[in-house]
């Protein structure tokens, strides 16, 4: 029996998936209760406890200066800036990635740009950003869009360049122009594709999050963490960063719940 065909069932699946979750727990509890006691003052690896009650203090009791109960204002702040960035990126890579896909005097004037823009680190692009747009939202708004637009216009280009070209020749046989064979023909073919794109997008975009708000922002997750740091305050930073993991997780299941109820044929078509 080799191990290529052995297939879990769907409770050894799940308890597969769920074992690396538990020594990992279970390794993080084993040492931070060996190293606080050594030294019960120990900051490095904080007691679930500790965790709890900080970020309680946080998301339940409101700030003591301001009224406002930072963990959620945090949170708020993050998302508005991803969903805002996301957004734009998606609208422009439909337009531009449809259009260099489908039309090649497009991919010939705007492929080799795209292709050359995509390879600049987007972090190396932050302080000029904060130069030319100073340190307020559209700096941040724009690094996220700088980092995912280029990847999601080549990623749709390619898919569209990827269509049997019988469809656009059929299509043009029954009389339908450029752009009705881009909406009718196209589009409805890669809106699921752009939902993949999207999703392995969402990594790198809550990365130029977290760079954008840790240098200059009074406000978001990422700026909380990189506050914090500078008081070892481990017991905000360790729940800070699985919130991050949990609200990029639900991101993705969400995207996924979209396509499947949005497009079941391309579910089936996947599955098959």
């Amino acid at each position: 029996m080799r191990f290529l065909n052995v297939r879990p069932n769907r409770g050894q699946a799940m308890l597969l998936a769920a074992l690396p979750f538990a020594l990992t727990c279970g390794a993080y509890l084993l040492f931070s209760h060996l190293r606080l006691a050594e030294n019960p003052n120990d900051k490095l690896l904080p007691a679930v406890g500790s965790m709890v009650e900080a970020v309680g203090n946080l998301a339940f009791h409101p700030d003591p200066r301001t009224g406002v109960y930072i963990f959620w204002a945090d949170t708020a702040a993050s998302l508005q800036r991803l969903l805002l960035a996301l957004a734009i990126s998606t609208a422009a890579a439909v337009v531009l990635g449809v259009a260099m896909g489908l039309l090649p005097l497009m991919g010939a004037l705007l492929g080799p740009f795209v292709s050359v823009v995509s390879m600049a680190p987007p972090l190396a692009l932050l302080p000029i950003l904060f130069i030319v747009m100073g340190l307020g939202e559209a700096s941040k708004v724009a690094l996220i869009v700088i980092g995912s637009l280029p990847f999601l216009v080549r990623d749709l280009a390619l898919r569209v360049s990827e269509l049997p070209r019988e469809q656009f020749l059929k299509a043009q046989t029954l009389g339908a122009s450029t752009w009705q064979i881009a909406l009718r023909v196209v589009l409805p073919q890669m809106l699921p594709r752009l939902v993949d794109a999207l999703r392995l997008t969402l990594g790198p975009a809550w990365l130029f999050l977290i760079a954008a708000e840790a240098i200059a922002s009074d406000s978001g997750l990422g700026y909380r963490i990189f506050l914090v740091r500078r008081y070892l305050a481990m017991d905000v930073i360790l729940p800070y960063v699985a919130w991050i993991t949990l609200l990029a997780f639900l991101s993705d299941a969400a995207l996924r719940w979209i396509q499947t109820r949005a497009f079941p044929w391309f579910a089936a078509a996947r599955a098959s």
